[in-house]
């Protein structure tokens, strides 16, 4: 489906990279694997190698400029073209407003947000070459829409990327680079079979999620027939966020 394709994938060692790489290497692509934990990173990359797959390991802090450069380097050396970019990298730290200090809310922008421009800007300069142009896609939340508790921070970047997101649509429609993001809901990345029934049975799909479901909404917004889906966000949550809640 995606031969002759070159995928990035930032934050690729583990949960919803890991498989969002492991899908696009399996689906055809040349696979670039991008995180800063190089020996989680190139243990996965090696695990798919062992399958056949055309995959790359590059150590990446996405906070960094250099880091990044080097990354979008290292890919047009390998493999001669960028394709897809999936901005998944980031991280959580819940902390109570009353205790999170300057220097950890910097770290969660850097990480979460500022690395998406950082990323999108970079890849976008080789898509624009391409005759297809490309396709960007980047990891909000449903976060972004709905809160628990002492998450301002993590909030603050989902929400910036699906702004970001529209407005870099807007940006780089003319070079045919489609930028679009995926909002995940709960997307159980460590013991599936541990979850409880009312875990499953609270969302409208009967179930909780995989990250399979998001490696499945990637493939349709970075697929060539689907260039007229671009600007948007995508909620994959099993109708979470359609749920009235009340009290009773």
């Amino acid at each position: 489906m995606f031969e002759n394709k070159t995928v990035i994938v930032t934050g690729a060692s583990q949960g919803i990279g890991k498989e969002v790489a492991t899908q696009y290497a399996r689906a055809g692509a040349s696979v670039v694997l991008a995180d800063i934990n190089e020996q989680s990173g190139y243990s996965v990359a090696s695990e798919l190698a062992k399958e056949g797959l055309n995959v790359l390991f590059v150590p990446t802090d996405v906070r960094k400029e250099q880091d990044v450069i080097q990354l979008m380097t290292s890919t047009i050396e390998q493999y001669k073209t960028i394709d897809i970019l999936i901005n998944n990298a980031g991280i959580y730290k819940p902390i109570s407003p009353y205790d999170l200090s300057m220097d950890i809310f910097d770290d969660i922008i850097n990480t979460n947000l500022r690395s998406v421009f950082l990323c999108s800007r970079e890849a976008s300069k080789f898509m624009r070459l391409n005759a297809k142009g490309g396709a960007i896609v980047s990891m909000a939340s449903t976060r972004a829409f709905m809160s628990e508790a002492n998450s301002e921070s993590y909030a603050a970047t989902k929400g910036g990327i699906v702004a970001l997101t529209h407005a870099l649509a807007s940006s780089l429609g003319p070079d045919s680079i489609r930028v679009n993001c995926i909002s995940p809901g709960w997307i159980e990345t460590g013991d599936y079979a541990s979850l409880r029934e009312v875990d499953h049975l609270q969302h409208f799909s009967g179930r909780v999620g995989k990250p399979e479901d998001i490696a499945r909404a990637c493939f349709y917004l970075t697929d060539d027939k689907n260039d007229f889906v671009t600007g948007i966000n995508l909620t994959v949550d099993g109708g979470m966020t359609k749920k009235m809640i009340y009290e009773e």
